[in-house]
């Protein structure tokens, strides 16, 4: 369609990626106007962790339009809205014995990032926030000044502050604990660290390529701020909602942060919606004081209550996505043992997994091929050098090894045309 060239801004993006238009979706498949079929490794960058109209939510959704229901409530009471907290409060907080508030902010994840920063920044009367190197925290300017990403910052137009950039995991080498510096600096009143407000990280940095924080590293991370009376905020935007395996990416750790974000998967049908949990201590906000319009999307809370009901009632689900998971890493590691002669290597957690290559250009030429055998699928991190395996969770075991099967392709027929392959560069 001509309509995309003449009047659609330069700024998209993944339309330059995958130029087809696309016209019908199911569970892991898209179809384009001509009738194309594609699997779908992008999910919506994560929003899709249900698939594309599930089955199980469009008759309850299809339902409440039919019978009238709110659409749009601002943040007043509804039906949908209190049976959504309910039912969150009942299958996800309380089995894990968590204890939270629930604010609904606008509804996208840089939203519930601003909040989040913003109520840290309140209750400490501190201003600054840890933020690590590679993270993303979305584009609105209070969370890009805590992403790391320079193609994001570049296009801030003012300067980005009030925050502290500290090394991720592993930034600095397998056998270096960054939290350890974190600490020292945080320790000596000369380091020219000022007492933050609190620590914001992913627990797997999706945009910042795959990056994955250990255990080990995870807990000491809370133990310093404990140390230091500083907020740990965990922003589990795209690793939420089960992408690692279990509902919240830090389950694992056994860590308890003070704030978590949440978005993307979390209205189940590819609705917006986003929320902060925030121990009730931090809940001090006064009537009005963070709003937005679209905080009520009562859709969002239909097929929300919906996914929690039918994935989260029991392990089944959690089960199933770590068995997905294992399958898709050990897939991973023999493409890499088989073609990446040493230079590529894997990495991620659950379904959140990675293949990272030698360089950009070499992992742009794998994604572009495997489209043009039917799979979306994108890259990340700093130079867009890792190859991004993001499916829809409910994916089926024949289309994983199918989709697993077009990139392996795809990396055969790259590694064929390219000969020798450059010395891999170092990203973390």
């Amino acid at each position: 369609m001509k309509i995309f060239e003449e009047i659609e801004s330069e700024v998209q993006s993944y339309a330059r990626s995958f130029p087809r238009v696309f016209h019908r979706a199911k569970g892991e498949k898209m179809w384009d106007e001509d009738g194309n079929e594609y699997l779908d490794f992008l999910a919506g960058a994560g929003t899709l962790n249900y698939g594309h109209n599930n089955d199980l939510f469009k008759p309850i959704l299809m339902d409440y339009i039919q019978n009238d229901g709110i659409t749009h409530g601002l943040d007043m009471h509804t039906k949908a809205k209190g049976e959504f907290l309910e039912t969150f409060n009942e299958k996800i907080l309380k089995p894990r014995n968590m204890d939270y508030m629930v604010q609904f902010t606008g509804p996208t994840g840089t939203n519930a990032v601003e909040a989040a920063m913003k109520i840290a920044r309140n209750v400490t009367g501190q201003q600054n926030i840890v933020t690590f190197t590679n993270g993303f925290h979305g584009v609105s300017l209070g969370a890009l000044a805590a992403t790391g990403n320079s193609h994001h910052r570049n296009a801030a137009g003012v300067s980005l502050n009030g925050v502290h950039r500290m090394p991720y995991d592993g930034y600095l080498g397998d056998n270096i604990d960054t939290t350890e510096y974190l600490d020292k600096v945080l320790s000596d009143s000369s380091s020219g660290i000022n007492s933050p407000a609190a620590v914001i990280v992913e627990v797997v940095q999706g945009e910042g390529g795959i990056n994955v924080a250990s255990i080990e590293w995870l807990k000491s991370l809370q133990t310093v701020c404990k140390k230091h009376g500083i907020l740990l905020i965990v922003d589990d935007i795209q690793a939420g909602c089960g992408r690692t395996g279990d509902y919240f990416s830090f389950e694992e750790a056994g860590i308890e942060p003070d704030i978590i974000t949440l978005s993307k998967s979390l209205g189940g049908y590819g609705l917006p919606f986003a929320v902060v949990l925030m121990k009730p201590e931090l809940d001090q906000w006064k009537p009005g004081e963070h709003n937005g319009t679209f905080r009520g999307n009562n859709l969002a809370f239909v097929t929300a209550k919906a996914a929690i009901e039918h994935y989260w009632s029991d392990k089944t689900f959690s089960d199933e996505i770590k068995r997905k998971g294992q399958y898709t890493s050990e897939r991973l590691q023999k493409i890499v043992e088989q073609y990446g002669d040493g230079r590529f290597t894997t990495r991620g957690r659950g379904m959140f997994q990675g293949i990272n290559c030698v360089n950009g250009e070499i992992a742009g030429k794998i994604t572009r091929n495997a489209f043009k055998k039917g799979l979306i699928i994108e890259t990340s991190g700093a130079d867009d050098h890792v190859v991004k395996f993001f499916c829809p969770l409910i994916i089926s075991d024949e289309n994983l090894k199918k989709g697993i099967d077009i990139v392996e392709s795809a990396i055969q027929e790259v590694c064929a045309e390219e000969g020798s392959i450059p010395e891999e560069k170092v990203y973390f």
